[in-house]
């Protein structure tokens, strides 16, 4: 809203032309995360206080691990905060126009509404249930179903895209000579399932303080550079066509989202840190894990994001490997699942694995963006 109100100003009259530094990405990214910090500073110790008032707390697992009891009565749906602290830096100072910010950020938004049902319906039956797994997949599907059908079955979008869509681009190999192209309506459902797991995944990953926000900054960190690069131009030449990796220009508003994230991530770590005072609920985890999918499916780093989000894939794996373990032999592989809680059961002090599975994201985050060049 800042850069459509403000950016026009510069080339009418003399008087604003500072605004002309508002047609940078990097100044844009850096006020989003500035903003989002801001928000989430000022904002957080008023809506702690009023959850607390209110009692919406955690309800705490009663076959989870025995430390966890001493957190009952801590407020959750802190994730809520994040969301406000995400969208609205990036209604600020992102183009609103541009289709891949607004599919990114309602796919976010809708994400969030299904967590906070959840989350309330945990609350009021005072149990872990919450909202019906088929009802919370449904919705899920519903909404990221609504973006992808614009993104791949419209055609009054960017050329170019209409042309990248339906390839799939193969980690460490160049992307003109090496993609996958699939049928669009077979991309489309993969693209909608891939969102859906990743938003999954990060909510799994949601169980310890601070765990999920780590990665999850690093994870946004690594988009926003590769969204920026993959949308710039350099010396008159396009650096997705010399880095051979799938790019247009609208893909670099992207990282605006990206760095709405990260600020809002930092901002609201300030109080999820170890010991929490508020928790992210799953309508701080859908969303966020909701919009990196959608970062990474309109980056086209889907393949790649397997590996920059190895945290979240291991512990979805653990989970997945844990329940068809049990059914098929009924034997367990894990003291419990998702893998953090197994750490946990075999005595592990939650800070220790929140630390080092944030280690584990930076590394990972780094060999992602290797990629770049090693192809």
């Amino acid at each position: 809203m800042i850069y459509e109100l403000l950016y026009p100003l510069s080339r009418e009259f003399g008087w604003a032309s500072s605004f002309n530094v508002l047609r940078y990405t990097p100044f844009r990214a850096i006020m989003a995360t500035i903003t989002a910090m801001v928000i989430s500073f000022f904002v957080a110790p008023w809506f702690i206080q009023k959850l607390r008032g209110k009692q919406i707390s955690q309800i705490i697992r009663e076959e989870g691990p025995e430390s966890h009891f001493a957190k009952k009565g801590t407020p959750t749906m802190g994730g809520a905060l994040i969301l406000l602290s995400v969208l609205v830096p990036t209604m600020l100072w992102a183009d609103v126009h541009n289709v891949f910010v607004l599919a990114t950020a309602a796919v976010t938004a809708g994400y969030g509404a299904v967590g906070f049902i959840d989350d309330r319906m945990k609350i009021m039956g005072k149990n872990t249930r919450g909202l019906p797994g088929r009802y919370k997949l449904l919705g899920q599907f519903t909404i990221g179903g609504f973006a992808m059908a614009y993104l791949f079955l419209s055609t009054n979008l960017p050329a170019r895209w209409l042309e990248l869509r339906p390839r799939l681009a193969i980690p460490f190999l160049a992307f003109a000579k090496h993609p996958i192209e699939l049928p669009i309506g077979l991309y489309l459902a993969f693209a909608v399932l891939f969102v859906v797991v990743m938003s999954n995944a990060v909510n799994l990953t949601d169980g310890l303080d601070g765990l999920a926000i780590g990665p999850v900054m690093m994870s946004a960190g690594t988009y926003l550079i590769w969204a920026y690069v993959a949308g710039s131009v350099l010396f008159g030449r396009p650096l997705a066509e010399y880095l051979d990796i799938a790019g247009i220009p609208e893909m670099a508003e992207l990282s605006i989202f990206a760095a709405s994230v990260i600020g809002a991530g930092t901002g609201f770590l300030w109080y999820n840190t170890y010991p929490a005072q508020v928790f992210m609920g799953d309508v701080g985890s859908l969303a966020l894990g909701g919009g990196l999918g959608m970062l990474a499916v309109l980056t086209k780093t889907e393949l790649l994001s397997v590996i920059l989000g190895g945290v979240f894939t291991v512990e979805a794996a653990s989970v997945i490997t844990q329940v068809v373990s049990f059914k098929l032999f009924g034997k367990r592989v894990f003291l419990m699942a998702p893998i953090h809680h197994h750490y946990e059961k075999k005595g592990w002090p939650e800070p220790r694995i929140i630390v080092r599975f944030w280690i584990i994201s930076f590394l990972l985050a780094l060999v992602a963006l290797s990629s770049l060049k090693l192809r």
